[in-house]
């Protein structure tokens, strides 16, 4: 009975061992193989992904740089219009500006995202702390011209901040 067992012994064990030994190899393999796929799929999803986010990027800088209110007072003219007017028209081009592009915060991180959000309430916020510091029949020009000396008083413009974050965010993709 015990040479019947050591017989059988020394068939299992290295049966037993190759066994283990093949069922490493395979799951090794298939292991690798499923890591390998994972790569290739996430490449080419970058291939797709990767010009859409820098699109994203450009249009959220532009958003930016046309919010800033040294650049959105020359472009919106307060020719004729009384400050309340003026201030209506720079929020409602704010908004507007912001609003075509809010699809724009799925292809980037979210702290950047409220940095943008963050820049956009500030240029908001100047412009109405300067409209409630003129007098009652102050005139558009008036009011660019105070948020235009606000911004020379601090020497920092309300989105510059935004602005480089999104370039070393995006710096940091290539």
């Amino acid at each position: 009975m015990t040479e019947y067992i050591f017989d059988l012994l020394k068939v299992i064990l290295p049966a037993a061992l190759v066994l283990y030994g093949m069922y490493s190899l395979v799951n090794n393999y298939l292991t690798k193989e499923y890591q390998k796929r994972i790569l290739e799929l996430r490449m080419k999803n970058s291939e797709v992904v990767l010009p859409i986010r820098l699109q994203a990027y450009e249009r959220v800088c532009l958003l930016l740089e046309r919010i800033t209110p040294s650049n959105i007072l020359v472009r919106v003219s307060s020719a004729g219009q009384s400050a309340a007017e003026y201030q209506r028209v720079l929020l409602a081009e704010i908004r507007e500006e912001f609003n075509h592009n809010v699809s724009q915060q799925m292809y980037m991180s979210d702290q950047a995202w409220q940095m943008v959000k963050r820049s956009k309430e500030e240029v908001v916020t100047l412009i109405n702390r300067v409209y409630h510091e003129l007098p009652e029949n102050a005139k558009g020009t008036d009011l660019a011209k105070r948020i235009l000396e606000n911004i020379l008083a601090t020497e920092k413009e309300p989105t510059g901040s935004a602005i480089s974050f999104l370039k070393q965010e995006i710096n940091q993709v290539f």
